[in-house]
């Protein structure tokens, strides 16, 4: 009868805690995509990982090929009709995360477990096509820990887990230094690989092309950041902390939309207070660049529109540091522009009688362009019209309603309001979107801008003085202006929770966080061409081009491999003295013709030999006592140790066999 043969190291069946592992890593790189994922596709792939944990109990759960076929068809034909795609950012990835919960569920032996792990670190990746915050990191890194450590259990089997998670460690320990040295020398390419497909900016957020009532009221729930300042030197005054975005100049009624502005030269403000920082601008799928009124410097790659707008020649689709210098409180340029003062003159016919008869009062009571500003003011003062985050729904006449009816509104409506009275007056004006203050984070000193720090203002054309920035919120809320959102709306239960009075503790934790995710976003995410180039230049390699990149991370990666080789030479497990000495004659009885079998114990061994050799049978015998003492009897002192080590070496040299 023919023996059995052993079977290959790949086909071992898993063990119940190595799957576990499996499954536990292939949790964490799916939960995150679970949440973007169609409800059924997350159920399939929880229900295929539960099915496989399920068969570890009865194997005969396990799914026939033609099933798993099935499940395929069906998947994918699901994953197109919900995107009517199958290649692509989206559903590509939809489709990993279907293929990991089956392959999760076919998998039966050690070769489908090392499939597993690629996938799962494959999986990993593709997180990072969405998010690269600390959370997504931190989270990547224990799957893959997991993972590690489950290709180390199906290495041995047997091993104590603590053993097999300490090793995982170690592996993953030293892969930090290749890491790292890849992460500062592998060339640099300008922005991200995953922003070429079209779906790769739709969740971005922040200001619009138009402005309708409840638009920006809307971006108040937001606590996202818009950017963050560092100011070279004092902070200026809340009160002068504007940050000009898009300028709307057409209205149809209800929405203001943006106009058709042309470049033009950077203008030179006059008599305005010098302010320099630099600003560190979130994505926002936009060309805005927002700075402080009046910009006296145009960042790189950047233009100035003839309405005072400040533009990128691209979208910003990665955070983008730029350096400004602005002179606030500076006195307009006066230049005149006949077609845009036309342009800024205009309104649709039939819409908001009674703000048209009241405009036209102020102009039949005034002389001047000036006076009927300062009429439009006082009313604004006099009406103390309410300031709110949650104002009323607005008809056809949106206007008419908020000055005379509801009055209470948001910036949007104060500012449609006085642009609408004004060119009803014959003055021109504009309405310009932006951002207003901001605060300081006082646990790294910068200053944030966000996203609920949106504010629309006016604009009046004076003639010889140029564009005046007119806030009516001011006048109604003069709180805004010093104080901010939180402590000038009507209804505090109205604001986001991390915006209200009470809630300080919450605040603190949201600085921290935020500091620490400005350094993440600083020193890794923010690690591009530019800095790479700083970096070598500090390293004595100025201008370094992708070659010398490349030669200098193979030499770092050579060099570390040698030290980790080295330092693996050093921990080689050497055999100690009386094992040495065991081997040696072992080696003397084999040239002999009595050779050890794999499986016999020392007791044993001595005693066949001295079977077969008989007149060397007493010597052989206390040869192996004595080595059964030294290596299983109880340690005795270091010297009397030694000794023994010392005779047993001279039995075994002085055995003969006659």
């Amino acid at each position: 009868m023919s023996s059995a043969q052993p079977m290959p190291p790949d086909q071992r069946p898993m063990e119940g805690r190595d799957l576990a592992m499996l499954a536990a890593g292939l949790a964490i790189v799916i939960a995150p995509h679970a949440l973007r994922a169609p409800w059924w596709l997350t159920l399939l792939t929880a229900a295929l990982i539960g099915w496989r944990v399920a068969a570890l109990v009865n194997r005969s759960l396990l799914p026939s090929t033609g099933l798993l076929m099935a499940i395929v068809a069906v998947g994918m034909l699901g994953v197109w009709l919900e995107y009517r795609a199958i290649f692509g950012r989206t559903p590509g990835i939809m489709l990993l995360v279907m293929f990991g919960g089956l392959k999760m569920l076919e998998s039966r032996n050690q070769r489908d477990a090392a499939a597993l792990v690629f996938l799962t670190w494959f999986l990993a990746i593709t997180n990072f096509v969405y998010t690269q915050s600390i959370p997504t990191a931190l989270g990547m890194l224990a799957a893959v820990a997991t993972s590690v450590a489950a290709l180390v259990g199906l290495a041995a089997p047997r091993r104590a887990l603590r053993a097999n998670l300490r090793t995982a460690a170690l592996l993953l320990g030293q892969a930090v230094p290749a890491a790292l040295v890849l992460f500062l020398l592998f060339p640099r390419v300008q922005g991200p690989l995953w922003g070429l497909p079209q779906d790769a900016y739709s969740a971005m957020s922040g200001l619009s092309e138009s402005m309708a009532p409840g638009s920006l009221s809307q971006l108040t729930l937001s606590d996202a950041i818009a950017f963050r300042v560092d100011f070279r030197g004092k902070l200026p005054p809340r009160r002068t902390l504007y940050w000009r975005g898009p300028v709307l100049w057409d209205f149809d009624g209800r929405t203001w939309r943006l106009g058709s502005p042309s470049f033009a030269d950077l203008p030179e403000p006059r008599n305005g207070t010098r302010v320099e920082y630099s600003v560190l601008i979130e994505p926002h799928n936009r060309n805005w660049l927002f700075a402080l009124e009046a910009a006296a410097l145009l960042p790189p790659r950047s233009r100035y529109l003839d309405d005072g707008q400040i533009v990128a020649l691209a979208p910003i689709r990665t955070r983008l540091r730029y350096d400004m210098v602005s002179l606030v409180e500076a006195d307009p340029a006066a230049g005149r522009d006949e077609r845009a003062l036309n342009r800024a003159l205009r309104l649709p016919p039939g819409f908001n009688p009674r703000a048209h008869a009241l405009a036209e009062s102020w102009r039949a009571s005034s002389t001047t362009d000036l006076q009927v500003l300062a009429r439009a003011i006082e009313h604004f003062r006099v009406e103390r019209l309410q300031y709110t985050i949650e104002p009323r729904l607005l008809g056809r006449d949106s206007v008419d309603e908020f000055l005379f009816d509801s009055r209470e509104g948001f910036c949007e409506h104060f500012s449609s309001a006085f642009v609408f009275l004004m060119r009803a007056a014959g003055v021109p004006a504009r309405v310009v979107v932006g951002y207003q203050g901001g605060e300081t984070n006082p646990v790294d000193g910068r200053f944030t801008v966000r996203q609920a720090d949106a504010h629309a203002w006016a604009e009046v054309y004076l003639s010889g003085r140029g564009w005046i920035r007119v806030d009516p919120t001011v006048l109604s809320a003069p709180r805004r202006l010093d104080d901010g959102l939180a402590r000038s709306v009507a209804s505090e239960g109205a604001l986001p929770l991390i915006l209200r009075p009470e809630m300080a503790w919450l605040r603190s934790l949201r600085y921290n966080w935020e500091a620490l995710t400005h350094q993440w976003n600083l020193l890794v995410l923010g690690y591009d061409p530019e800095r790479q180039r700083e970096l070598m230049s500090w390293l004595g390699m100025r201008d370094a081009d992708w070659l010398e990149l490349a030669s200098t991370l193979l030499a770092t990666l050579g060099a570390f491999v040698l030290l980790l080789f080295a330092w693996m030479l050093g921990r080689l497990v050497r055999p100690d003295p009386v094992q040495a000495a065991w081997r040696h004659f072992c080696r003397k009885l084999g040239a002999r013709g009595v050779a050890r079998a794999a499986h016999e114990g020392p007791r044993d061994y001595a005693e066949r030999a001295a079977r077969n050799l008989p007149s060397a049978s007493e010597p052989i015998r206390r040869i192996a006592a004595l080595y059964i003492a030294l290596r299983y009897g109880p340690a005795g002192g270091a010297s009397a140790q030694g000794e023994s080590v010392v005779q047993l070496r001279r039995m075994i040299k002085e055995l003969t066999f006659g």
